[in-house]
């Protein structure tokens, strides 16, 4: 039984006639790991700002549904192989696989910080790295060398910034495991955790570029502000973790601490860039919903809306832990209230689709 939504097929390739009413797992959006990503890191600002049932139960639910989401991912990769292979190329659909990365390495960071398991962790922090290699070189490749490529209007969106998000959630785990790993070990996994920070601050700046373009030289429609935009603000959150896990690490690895200035200014950089897109973000979503009247309907990409949300609190959380900035603690307390009411609504959205559509269901 897929979970797919109505809204999965790509916008620049619409189905064959033979498969508009297929087996759902057909249609499964690529993005659908977005909700191991909000659940994971929902989980964890819970369990930051002192609310541990809240995250273990979580945490619960998203083991459950990582499981289940690769069984399904599996599952699709072996019947319906092509579909698979179109969706990696597209140019709106493919980079939604890096949730895939993204995912297994906030559910790591739950084993870390929730459950104490380091080799579970360690695990996952492994498999995501694999994926992350494959996915990043096997997607832009592809999207480099194809013949027939959409307009930019047409081919990007805030969801090729989940490249970034996975770069960075890489940086994040190893942080967290190298806090937890003596020598050898622990300075090569700072070291990482710092490549892969500057790498995705290269990404975001590259994809930014292109994103605020297509925003404000090219005609913008409400069927054009998909959730995935929430990434860009996610993108930074994220940033700003990474750089603040560093900060914390610095103590125990002389390199790091060498580069602390740099690191803190580029830290609170990404923290600031975060925080100016959330009006921003709003103000387009009362302009989307309130005055053009686009249906608020669930849609599998809402994950990637709530995901941004749980990270801006547990990215500002540890700035503070970082730096001192005792000042900005109300920020995360009345966030994760906000993210816990984004995930209790897409939650109860899917809850009801699959009420809904429990029929239709076909593999």
């Amino acid at each position: 039984m897929s979970p797919a939504s109505d809204e999965s097929e790509s916008p620049t390739r619409p189905a064959p006639q033979g498969e508009r009413e297929p087996a759902r797992l057909a249609g499964l959006s690529p993005a659908y790991f977005g909700m191991v990503m909000a659940t994971g890191i929902v989980s964890l600002a819970a369990g930051l700002m002192g609310m541990p049932v809240v995250a273990k139960a979580l945490f619960l639910i998203n083991c459950a549904v990582y499981v289940a989401l690769w069984a399904l991912t599996l599952l699709r990769i072996v019947r319906y192989p092509r579909r698979v292979f179109d969706d990696l190329i597209d140019h709106l659909r493919g980079p939604g696989f890096f949730t895939v990365v993204a995912g297994t390495c906030v559910l790591g960071s739950q084993f870390v910080l929730l459950a104490g398991e380091y080799r579970v962790a360690m695990a996952l922090w492994a498999v995501a790295v694999v994926l992350w290699i494959g996915l990043t070189y096997t997607i832009f490749t592809a999207f480099t060398i194809k013949e027939n490529k959409p307009p930019l209007e047409r081919g990007i969106s805030g969801g090729w910034l989940l490249a970034v998000v996975a770069t960075q959630s890489i940086a994040v785990l190893a942080a967290l495991l190298a806090a937890h790993v003596g020598q050898p070990g622990r300075l090569e996994l700072n070291f990482l955790a710092l490549s892969m920070w500057l790498w995705g601050g290269m990404l975001y700046i590259w994809m930014m570029s292109l994103i605020f373009y297509r925003y404000t030289f090219f005609r913008f429609s409400p069927d054009d502000l998909s959730p995935p935009y929430w990434i860009n603000m996610g993108a930074m959150a994220i940033s700003t973790l990474a750089g603040s896990l560093l900060i914390l690490n610095s103590e125990h690895a002389p390199f790091l601490l060498s580069l602390l200035p740099f690191i803190k200014g580029f830290t609170v950089f990404y923290w600031a860039t975060g925080t100016w897109w959330i009006p921003m973000l709003l103000l387009l979503g009362v302009w989307r919903h309130g005055y053009r009247h686009f249906p608020l309907r669930y849609d599998p990409l809402y994950w990637g809306a709530v995901f941004p949300l749980g990270m801006y609190t547990a990215s500002t959380h540890q700035m503070i832990e970082a730096m001192g900035f005792d000042f900005l603690r109300f920020l995360p307390h009345a966030f994760v209230y906000i993210a816990l009411a984004a995930w209790a609504l897409v939650f109860a959205g899917l809850s009801r689709y699959l009420l809904r559509h429990s029929k239709d269901f076909r593999f």
